[in-house]
């Protein structure tokens, strides 16, 4: 399977222009994925730079026929004059999804900084090797407390999950609301995590969990253990990253797999974002 996870920036590249056009096209120029994991998607935000305040949500779903869009809108609201205003995540899938989980992650106060709700948007895809969650997430960036928070309930839907390994289906309620789906502890977490690799909130995420859940890990480290990390953020928009070039977007797997990973690696030429897009190559 291959999976790629980015942060979009609303479609707007380096030189300005808001383009999603150029984002899926660039998108499928780095792999033929299964999977498209996007952050910073909008829909009514003409505020945001460059940005016509359309729905980019269904634009994009119309720019990947074939793929099952599931959208994941984590900041929702009602402005006067405006209307209703979207923003969050989004994920592609070539396999329908057995289901969807959307989590409003924690949002505790943070004097002085600003702030937005956040979400992990989980997709449950059935393979022949069984359940695969595919979950994808934006941290807070002004905010280590609400991040430290957020990776708290990461940990803790990891281990959720990982206790619905015992449910069973019940052929009787097929179609309806009380169809226990399959669900287990294997899974992929991707995203905009707002800080680097040796931050407490990266290192807090990998540490082991209880009822032997299996914990994550970062999938770069599993096939790069040691030598510099590609950068992430930073790499041509130097005016918002302040000359620095920064590693912020993550793959990371459960411990079960972690031996089925093949590739890792970003991508450092396209300017499309002010982010990279980094793709995961696994055996699933």
């Amino acid at each position: 399977m291959l999976l790629l996870t980015w942060n979009i920036q609303w479609g707007l590249g380096v030189d300005g222009r808001v383009d999603l056009a150029r984002i899926i096209s660039t998108a499928r120029g780095i792999a033929d994925f299964d999977v498209l994991c996007l952050q910073e998607v909008s829909r009514n935000f003409a505020s945001l730079a460059g940005n016509d305040g359309g729905d980019q949500f269904a634009r994009l779903a119309g720019l990947l026929p074939g793929y099952h869009a599931v959208e994941g809108v984590a900041l929702d609201r009602y402005t006067e004059g405006l209307g209703r205003q979207q923003f969050g995540n989004m994920m592609f899938t070539r396999r329908p999804p057995a289901q969807i989980l959307r989590h409003q992650l924690p949002w505790p106060a943070a004097t002085k900084a600003a702030s937005m709700p956040r979400l992990a948007l989980e997709v449950v895809l059935m393979l022949d090797s069984g359940p695969l969650r595919v979950t994808t997430t934006h941290l807070e960036f002004y905010s280590a407390t609400q991040r430290a928070a957020q990776v708290e309930a990461l940990r803790g839907i990891q281990q959720d999950a990982a206790s619905h390994a015992a449910d069973r289906a019940q052929p009787a309620q097929a179609g309806g609301i009380f169809e226990a789906r399959p669900r287990n502890g294997r899974g992929i977490l991707t995203g905009d995590f707002n800080c680097g690799p040796e931050d407490a909130a990266i290192q807090r995420l990998q540490e082991p969990l209880a009822n032997h859940a299996p914990a994550y890990v970062d999938a770069w480290r599993l096939l790069h253990p040691a030598g510099p990390r590609a950068p992430t953020a930073g790499v041509h928009d130097k005016k918002q990253w302040d000359n620095r070039e920064l590693c912020y977007d993550f793959i990371f797997v459960t411990e079960d797999i972690r031996a089925q990973v093949r590739r890792i690696e970003v991508d450092l030429l396209t300017d499309a974002s002010d982010h990279q897009p980094v793709l995961l190559e696994i055996d699933v």
